[in-house]
Parts: structure tokens; C-alpha cells; sequence
């Protein structure tokens, strides 16, 4: 779905009715709802209403999701919602799905791999970075350590904290 962008996973079900709980990856997170009709995995289309938050995301009404059997099958659904709908972001901000595949360099230009996915842990964004032979690399998503974004080249340069750099530390490493 390159025109689309993910706001959410369904969890399973909530309740007996047909609601579902679902995980929003929104900055707001209770405005899942907000954006239209979104979208699952299958292309199918449904109007979200958020009802409340609830353990690990909110209780939300998918409309066509009759009872809870339907609900508990579209566990693992992502609901995407197209990019036409979102809000314009200021130039220092990002939707991850705009990240992902982006090509990784450092500060010199050499290639260190592609963006793999954006993670976020509650502690603040970190990049995966994934190169051809070399293990994955986590990267702290701060200007300090990523410094350009180019969605335009689609490549990121990032400049990684001592010790994050592929091949240091190979010398303490265990044989």
C-alpha cells in the first residue's frame, strides 16, 4: 500500500458484541478513529469509532465486524488509512512508513545498508539498519546521530555514537 499509511493493528477482540481492540500507532493514539475509513491487510475497508482506551490500545467498532468470532478473526490486521488524509508534517518530522528502504550512509558516504524499520520502545525512535554482511544496527533517531533525511535521494547519513559503528568493538568481541 505505497499510497498508504499505517495507524494501527487489531489485537483481537474486545467484548462479545463484535468490538475490537486495537493498538494505534498515531501520535495521538485515541485519534485512530479520526482519519476516515481505514483499511486492513486485505483490502477491506471499515469505519473505525474509538470507544475507549483499554489495556494495550483502545476498544473500537469496525463497521461490517457483526460479533466477536469476526472481530477475533481480523487479529493481526494492520489498518492503514491513505496518505491523503493525514496532516502535512513540519520538515523535521517523519512518518516511519517514508523511512523504510531508505538507503543508510555515513558522514563520509560510504553505504552502511537501508533503513529496516523505525522502533520504538518508549525511549525515543531508533533506526534498523541492515547491510550485507554485517549484523543489524540500531541508531538512535536524534539529529545528533542522524543529521540528514533526504526523502527527496531517499538516503539517510548518519553519524552513530562510538561504539555503533560496524567493526568496532570486534576486537572485544568473544572467539
Amino acid at each position: 500500500m505505497k499510497d498508504h499509511v499505517c495507524l494501527g493493528a487489531v489485537m483481537g477482540s474486545y467484548g462479545v458484541r463484535g468490538d475490537a481492540r486495537v493498538k494505534s500507532f498515531c501520535a495521538d493514539p485515541s485519534a485512530i478513529g479520526d482519519y476516515g475509513s481505514l483499511t486492513d491487510d486485505q483490502g477491506r475497508t471499515y469505519k473505525v469509532t474509538v470507544l475507549r482506551p483499554v489495556k494495550g490500545g483502545y476498544a473500537v467498532r469496525l463497521s461490517g465486524v457483526p460479533h466477536k468470532e469476526a472481530a477475533d478473526a481480523l487479529k493481526g490486521q494492520r489498518l492503514w488509512a491513505p496518505r491523503s488524509a493525514l496532516p502535512s508534517l513540519p520538515d523535521d518530522e517523519y512518518y516511519h512508513s517514508d523511512l523504510i528502504g531508505l538507503e543508510v550512509v555515513d558522514t563520509g558516504g560510504a553505504v552502511l545498508g537501508r533503513v529496516h524499520a523505525v522502533l520504538d520502545h518508549g525511549a525515543g525512535d531508533l533506526l534498523e539498519v541492515r547491510g550485507p554482511g554485517t549484523p543489524p544496527m540500531l541508531v538512535p533517531f536524534t539529529l545528533a546521530a542522524v543529521p540528514t533525511v533526504d526523502l527527496t535521494v531517499r538516503r539517510v547519513v548518519i553519524d552513530p555514537p562510538p561504539g555503533l559503528r560496524p567493526g568496532e568493538g570486534e576486537e572485544d568481541a568473544p572467539r
